[in-house]
């Protein structure tokens, strides 16, 4: 009896363990459950979400069994109830996938490492352009498989740098400075203004900064990198130098900011790619727009003609169902060139996928943009951006440089203005 009393208990505890292992599991991800869904959270239903339906499409000649589900969200929203729920400790009501913006991820893998699976052996990251690898990885294990590019251009209108005497031809291998000549005879030749820009985004400091290799963190993706940074000195110089040749109609949001160009009331914009469908939505304007390389700082060295602007990556999160989404992933964005041609005919959007580069929807002429192959031009600049760690601190320091911005453009030192970003940068992100 007392043997059959030890067996029971022994029982018992083993039992109590599996449970609470699996309890665990639930919560913090664990093993994999065999489930036959999983969840996306993304935002943008004619960009992201559209992208993800395809991918949805293609993965069922595979698998008709997984049934996915696309879920929009907000941005914000993402980013809010990601940090509410993995702060908690928990993963319930969080999403197997999710979209997370390049600039931000980082600020995700380092506070909740414990949170995101390793998707290292489901896609080959070689076959990705290398700038997008930095954010998406944390000492060598790959998080995130990358998706978008957002490999910048200079999108332009022809017909008014045609009526200025200039043609497509003379915006390439320009600086900043020929850039802004330019736009100073198209503002003077056609009444209009040349580059629309939101005083609180600094998107092209950004592009600037990074098209020499530097950002506005070191090497580290921690420690601040404001003064001193001779990239983000001369970039807030050329700033300057836009803003006082007259050629600038602000915008405040992202509707005023379409409304410049479709109304035909702005004639350039330097941005990434995925800024083509607004453009084109436009239909009256086809034939009256090309895309132009980045021109590149003059003084800082190792500057190119490319940076990338915005862009995000899918990220599985280590939840029951985890192995299955990174299936999904894997078989998807990870590896499938014909989705590829699909995402460029269909929804616009150019990945960082490599191999797809060589597919015929990257080849085709756009109309609306003169003819011009405007896919296969970005797709050729996406490779050549330099990689750079974004860390996790873009939008807190942003905050701190537009405000010394401003403080720059009503007279204050160029190189006090750094000094003091960077001293606020430092008490900030300790």
């Amino acid at each position: 009896m007392k043997k059959l009393l030890v067996l029971l208990f022994a029982t018992v505890l083993v039992l109590s363990a599996c449970s609470s292992k699996s309890d665990n599991g639930g919560n913090k991800g664990g093993n994999a459950a065999d489930t036959s869904k999983i969840t996306v959270w993304a935002w943008d239903p004619n960009f992201n979400i559209k992208a993800l339906n395809l991918a949805k499409e293609d993965y069922a000649a595979k698998d008709s069994k997984l049934t996915v589900d696309i879920i929009e969200n907000a941005q914000n929203d993402i980013v809010q109830k990601l940090n509410t729920g993995m702060s908690s400790g928990t993963t319930k009501g969080l999403p197997n996938i999710v979209l997370i913006e390049d600039y931000r991820a980082q600020s995700f893998l380092q506070a909740y490492p414990d949170m995101f699976f390793d998707l290292s052996s489901y896609f080959k990251a070689e076959d990705f352009a290398d700038y997008k690898l930095g954010p998406t990885s944390v000492d060598g294990k790959h998080y995130g498989l990358p998706f978008d590019s957002g490999a910048a251009g200079v999108f332009v209108r022809t017909d008014y740098l045609k009526e200025a005497g200039y043609t497509l031809a003379d915006m390439q291998d320009i600086t900043w400075e020929q850039y802004i000549e330019i736009g100073k005879k198209v503002k003077e030749k056609t009444g209009k203004n040349w580059i629309s820009l939101d005083p609180t985004d600094l998107s092209l400091i950004r592009m600037m900064t990074q098209s020499t290799g530097a950002w506005y963190l070191k090497e580290d993706g921690k420690t601040a990198n404001i003064a001193g940074n001779e990239a983000m000195k001369e970039a807030f110089e050329v700033y300057e130098k836009i803003m006082k040749a007259n050629i600038v109609k602000p915008h405040a949001d992202w509707s005023q900011l379409v409304a410049n160009f479709n109304s035909g009331d702005v004639a350039s914009y330097p941005t990434g790619n995925w800024f083509m469908p607004s453009i084109a939505a436009e239909a009256s304007q086809s034939g009256k727009w090309g895309v132009a390389p980045l021109p590149k700082l003059s003084k800082t060295p190792n500057s190119v003609h490319a940076a990338s602007i915005g862009g995000s990556s899918f990220y599985v999160l280590n939840v029951p169902g985890k192995e299955k989404a990174a299936e999904f992933l894997g078989a998807t964005f990870g590896s499938d060139s014909d989705l590829y041609q699909k995402l460029i005919t269909e929804v616009g959007a150019i990945g960082t996928y490599k191999p797809a580069a060589a597919g015929d929807a990257y080849k085709q002429p756009n109309e609306f943009f003169g003819g011009q192959k405007v896919v296969e031009d970005f797709a050729k600049w996406t490779a050549e951006v330099p990689k750079v760690n974004f860390g996790m601190h873009t939008y807190a320091i942003e905050d701190i440089l537009v405000v010394e911005m401003q403080n720059f453009l009503n007279g204050k030192k160029l190189d006090q203005v750094l000094k003091d970003a960077q001293s606020q940068a430092d008490a900030q992100i300790k």
